[in-house]
């Protein structure tokens, strides 16, 4: 029987080569596009599910409330908050600490400078990560151990086996080789390329016990069976009990977030974690979704069209005797073979199309051909599409009376309203709200692009002090300036683009308990700092430890940080810090600048600090444009080699680094943009076999009309009108959707734009285009061929 069916389908397929090749092709680009998105989807929904405990793993928490009455939820936490959890929680069967850092790898010759982590010995008990090679137990349990990823130990030494090899961490320690792990899968939101022991940190002397440095992210393994509600009780005022009766007593509490819900379920509301990253994994899938249906739809007007082709066919094979649930089975097994056919085409697309959709979605993707499920996935997706392209044909055709198609009265309907003109509809529909939305994502990228950052950040590079630069800054700072390669260097805490610190418990003069509560961003200078970034100074001075040896304990205020801590005369204020004795002093004031999102209508309050109260982290160089970027850089190039010889040279330009900011909002709008167009694509498809076909089919009536006197213009106008009708009534569904739906999206930017008027008249009028010229083609074409020939052949 299956043998017949697909010998029918050829045979069709090769009557109507046309018409077979758009459905294959528009269904064809419509599965590819889904698999593409269920792939992202799936990557997504798998974040942190392939550890074995992954049941038992829990992110810490804190949460408290700010000035403004707020609440608010954050994951860095104490350092020494995982020690404490394994010794006073019996709860609790591990616990590990885990912060990112970057430190010049030496092997040799090679020297590399890449992303690791600080962690605990315990993080291979917690975390799924198999070692090829070393002891997960002991691999991190000395203080001179390194485990390096499978990829970056070849990078390293090549096919030696690397295990027990010496490496140099930034030219003052070695570490031996202790442990060889898997290279990461694509579904962890952990990146480093090796591990070093927390141990190492505390012989660096960066280790604290202080509970008001949140700085490292802590993760717990609850025993088996261990009620994750009751821990949650003993451990919210952990670090209010342990600050209780201190001068810095908090009243910041502790809670757990699931790792499976850690990376989908992250945004703090009224510190209660709600779906963040869901959110966007629910928009693609309901596109998704739609573009299927936008494919099926194709396949079910191109099907329907041409009923009369098969009308015979069917009234025979019912006098025959073959019943009308038969039928609908033939047809839909023949919908299932296009759709294996078009799935395999999809596969193709998808395999050819995957680096590039990689890198705009910043994932390694891939098919997973060796995975059972998979295919039993795919078999679903076929079967799935096949019986939704196939349904509606094969119940609209195995509805034809035998009698009336046989007598040659079989008429199909003009009526207003049809299924056929329905799914056109909801084609159209369809793609235009995502025209609409790929217009408002572009213009509020480009709103952001263009807002005033409050500083200048171009021709302005930051190296890290690493190394001897640090040793050697100012010494540095005077060649750069001597040889004219800079018009101004500054030292800081942190690039000007990246919030890094933020701090609070400060206290002044008619400060008040509450005020301590405010969160300042934390950046430093030596010297420059508004010079270099060319930010206005509204009252007083920059920082000049130079000039002004007392700046050493100065602070530079932000206008919004003046007003949030109510200051009339700020130049001379005394701050203070709980748990500090250093007193700071204001020097300056100036106008707020965008350091965190630039889609965030309100700044944050900022202290810049002198020397004594930040570490020294970056340097920030303005290169002098007198010459060209070329030139400043090679001369920067030699100065650092000068006198940090050991250490590659890196730098950064603030402006590329502040690009990225905008890097989530474009690649929505890129998404948005690419699957509106693969819907247009194939709608226009779907619009042109049918205008091609709407066209054969009143071959006799358009001959009729030219041989009463009708011009071209008018049978154009005639073939055109119909569809021109049901792409206006889709315009006029589509925009109050797209409009609700672009403002519930813009409502998580502060600084945003108003949906305006012309968007979408823009969107009207440019569906109103796509769809005249695809079905123009076809009805100029029948309206200037010749009605002689086709009144002959009728």
């Amino acid at each position: 029987m299956i043998k017949n069916y697909l010998k029918m389908l050829l045979r069709d397929f090769l009557k109507s080569k046309a018409y077979s090749l758009i459905n294959i092709s528009g269904l064809s680009i419509g599965m590819a596009a889904v698999i593409l998105i269920m792939l992202w989807v799936q990557n997504e929904l798998s974040m942190e599910r392939f550890h074995e405990k992954e049941d038992r793993i829990y992110v810490m928490y804190n949460r408290d409330i700010n000035p403004d009455g707020n609440r608010w939820a954050w994951n860095n936490t104490p350092k020494i908050l995982a020690p404490t959890l394994k010794t006073d929680y019996p709860e609790i069967e591990d616990a590990t600490r885990f912060t990112n850092i970057n430190f010049l790898l030496t092997v040799g010759e090679k020297k590399l400078n890449v992303q690791g982590a600080f962690t605990d010995s315990s993080f291979f008990n917690i975390f799924t990560f198999p070692l090829l090679h070393g002891n997960a137990r002991k691999a991190l349990s000395d203080g001179h151990s390194i485990v390096l990823t499978e990829k970056f130990a070849k990078t390293l030494f090549g096919n030696e086996n690397a295990m027990g090899k010496i490496i140099r961490i930034d030219s003052s320690h070695n570490a031996t080789v202790t442990g060889i792990m898997k290279d990461l899968p694509n579904n962890t939101l952990l990146e480093f390329d090796y591990l070093l022991p927390w141990d190492y940190l505390d012989q660096l002397g960066e280790n604290d016990t202080y509970w008001g440095n949140n700085s490292t992210r802590t993760y717990a393994l609850l025993k088996t069976g261990a009620s994750r509600q009751v821990f949650d009780d003993k451990v919210r005022t952990i670090t209010i009990d342990h600050t209780k009766g201190s001068e810095d007593a908090s009243t910041t509490e502790v809670f757990t977030q699931s790792l499976s819900r850690y990376y989908l379920y992250g945004k703090s509301e009224n510190a209660k974690l709600v779906a963040g990253n869901m959110v966007t994994v629910r928009l693609f899938i309901v596109l998704a979704i739609f573009i299927l249906l936008i494919a099926c739809i194709n396949f079910m007007n191109m099907s329907t069209a041409r009923s009369e082709r098969r009308a015979k066919e069917v009234g025979i094979r019912k006098v025959a005797g073959v019943r009308k649930e038969m039928l609908i089975l033939q047809f839909l097994i023949e919908s299932t073979l296009l759709s294996i056919f078009s799935f395999l085409i999809a596969i193709l697309m998808v395999q050819l199309s995957l680096g590039p959709f990689n890198q705009l979605v910043n994932k390694t993707l891939f098919i997973p051909y060796g995975n059972l499920l998979f295919w039993l996935c795919a078999l679903g997706f076929i079967l799935l599409t096949g019986i939704m392209a196939g349904s509606y044909p094969a119940f609209y055709l195995s509805s034809f009376r035998p009698v009336s198609v046989l007598k040659g009265t079989f008429k199909k309907t003009n009526a207003l309203v049809t299924p056929r003109k329905i799914l056109v509809t909801i084609q159209f529909t369809i793609a235009i709200v995502l025209i609409i939305a790929t217009i408002i994502v572009y213009h509020q990228v480009q709103y952001g692009l263009k807002r005033d950052t409050g500083y200048a950040k171009d021709n302005v590079v930051f190296i890290f002090t690493e190394g001897n630069i640090g040793k050697h800054y100012t010494a540095i700072k005077n060649e750069l300036l001597n040889k004219q390669l800079a018009t101004s260097v500054t030292l800081s805490a942190n690039p000007i683009t990246q919030r890094w610190s933020d701090s609070w418990g400060f206290y002044w003069d008619g400060s008040t308990k509450t005020d301590e509560k405010i969160d300042f961003l934390r950046l430093g200078s030596d010297a420059d700092f508004a010079k270099t970034f060319n930010i206005n100074i509204t009252q007083g001075r920059d920082i000049d430890v130079y000039q002004y040896p007392t700046d050493s304990m100065a602070i530079v205020l932000n206008e919004t940080a003046v007003k949030a801590m109510r200051l009339t005369n700020p130049i001379g204020t005394q701050i203070h810090q709980r748990g500090g004795d250093l007193v700071f002093h204001v020097v300056g004031v100036v106008k707020d600048f965008i350091i965190e999102s630039p889609f965030q209508q309100n700044m944050s309050p900022l202290m810049v600090f002198g020397p004594k109260g930040y570490s020294r982290n970056i340097v920030h160089i303005k290169l002098n444009p007198i010459n060209t970027t070329t030139h400043n850089l090679a001369g920067m190039e030699k100065i650092l080699k000068a006198y940090n010889p050991q250490y590659p040279f890196r730098y950064i330009f603030a402006d590329e680094d502040y690009a990225q900011k905008f890097q989530n909002a474009e690649r929505t709008g890129k998404l948005a943009g690419l699957f509106a167009c693969l819907t247009i694509l194939i709608s226009c498809l779907g619009l042109f076999g049918l205008s091609a076909y709407m066209s054969e089919s009143r071959t006799k009536e358009i001959g009729i009309r030219k041989v009463l006197g009708a011009s071209v213009w008018s049978v154009t106008q005639l073939l055109s009108l119909d569809f021109l009708k049901l792409v206006i009534i889709s315009f006029v569904i589509a925009s109050p959707i797209a409009w609700f739906a672009m403002d519930s999206w813009l409502e998580s930017y502060s600084y945003r734009i108003g949906i305006e008027w012309w968007v979408f008249v823009l969107t009207g009028v440019l569906a109103i285009t796509i769809a005249l010229l695809t079905v123009s083609s076809q009805a100029i074409k029948a309206a200037v061929a010749n009605p002689i020939k086709s009144l002959r052949e009728e």
